[in-house]
């Protein structure tokens, strides 16, 4: 079933509850299911988001599980089709998390106001804010992408002219060597090593120095992506987000307090995955910084999730790539092959070395169009994570104080 139809299963299903009238005191039968059907759906959509197994060896039987594999590879695990699709999730839980805080604030309207919401709450909007600084900082970070592909765009279109002269191949190492400078800054910027140069000249490893034209790229491109304080960090911004995250233990994990539990760990989960993913400021020591109980159903596969994506972040430490995204490495693979191919040049080129270089264009040239295809939606969703991470606080809020309004002794 589709993410969507659980979501409208379980809004459903809440929407019936809030019409009738229910009388019993703290938590009741009723609730416990709607909680249950709550984080059945989180495990069922997370699940969804891990990578498929290699397929099995082909059999006389046919290929039942094609459909599977080919569903797993139309995102593949960290590809911006399959952030969309974690944004998606996100969108989703955070629908039915706010829902039902509602309907329990409607069965008892002074619960918001007793311990231990009273607290949960207030850290809950705290997370909400930091979330926002890492959505902007991510936004800025796509930005940087769109422009790393505008310029590999740049290179494809001089290496697809056929014969390739010393006019396109100069071209194509300008923009392949911008592009690589300006991955390789964001590199040292977002990683904080200052004793560690990754520094390249028109693309070729081992450069003492960078070239002017370089630094101007490097300051232009500071100047389109980062929009926030130098001093931010996106790594300890996580690190905050889970400082204050404990899980409910006694009778506290069968009420309010559980499903606020779970919404600040899908959203330290999905921001911690987009800060791994996509250029960041600052993000020396990331990990993924959640610790969840095993009990909970859900908890396997974020869990799965999330040392995946460490292991992951571990190999890009030891590489020096900018980021995890799956386009954005091959990118930046395949653009670092043609910059040693165009630099130097020499006409006409050698028939083997110029079969691999049009097969390595063509290969980024699908990359570019992947990215151009993903990216632009891929902000309007992050834009309007944003926005909904807005209108939720802004309706907590409202509660808070309502409740404060029913809890105030009166004169």
């Amino acid at each position: 079933m589709p993410a969507t139809e659980y979501q409208g299963s379980f809004l459903g299903r809440i929407s019936i509850r809030r019409n009738q009238v229910v009388s019993m005191d703290g938590p009741h039968e009723q609730e416990l299911e709607d909680l249950d059907l709550f984080q059945r759906n989180i495990a069922h959509r997370f699940s969804e988001l891990l990578p498929s197994p290699p397929p099995p060896p082909p059999t006389d039987g046919g290929d039942a599980d094609s459909s599977a594999s080919a569903s797993s590879a139309d995102a593949p695990f960290l590809s911006v089709a399959w952030l969309r699709k974690l944004l998606d999730v996100f969108l989703c839980c955070e629908a039915e998390f706010k829902a039902f805080l509602i309907m329990g604030r409607e069965r008892d309207p002074s619960v918001i106001a007793k311990a231990p919401l009273d607290r949960l709450l207030p850290e809950l909007l705290d997370r909400a804010v930091k979330a926002l600084d890492v959505c902007n900082a991510v936004m800025h970070g796509v930005d940087a992408v769109r422009h790393c592909q505008k310029l590999s765009e740049i290179a494809v279109a001089a290496l697809e002219q056929q014969p390739i002269g010393e006019g396109q191949a100069r071209r194509a190492k300008k923009a392949l060597g911008s592009m690589i400078a300006l991955l390789a800054a964001e590199d040292k910027e977002s990683s904080g090593h200052k004793s560690t140069e990754r520094t390249w000249s028109f693309g070729r490893r081992g450069a003492s120095a960078v070239t002017n034209k370089d630094r101007s790229a490097t300051a232009q491109f500071r100047t389109l992506t980062w929009g926030v304080s130098k001093n931010w960090s996106a790594s300890k911004q996580i690190q905050a987000m889970s400082a204050n995250l404990v899980v409910p233990r006694g009778a506290e994990a069968s009420g309010l307090a559980l499903p606020v539990y779970i919404m600040g760990a899908i959203t330290v989960f999905v921001m911690s995955a987009l800060v791994a993913a996509i250029p960041c400021q600052e993000r020396s020591g990331l990990a993924m910084h959640l610790q969840v109980p095993k009990q909970f159903g859900w908890a396997q596969p974020m869990t799965a999730l999330a040392e995946k994506i460490g292991e992951e972040w571990k190999r890009k430490e030891k590489r020096g790539t900018a980021g995890l995204m799956e386009e954005l490495q091959r990118m930046e693979r395949l653009g670092q092959g043609l910059a040693e191919f165009a630099d130097p040049f020499q006409f006409p080129a050698e028939g083997e070395r110029a079969e691999e270089a049009a097969a390595r264009a063509g290969e980024l040239a699908e990359t570019c169009r992947r990215m151009e295809e993903g990216l632009v939606p891929l902000q309007l969703q992050i834009r309007e994570v944003f926005h909904r991470i807005v209108r939720s606080r802004s309706e907590v809020l409202d509660v808070l104080d309502q409740a404060g309004k029913l809890s105030a002794p009166t004169v």
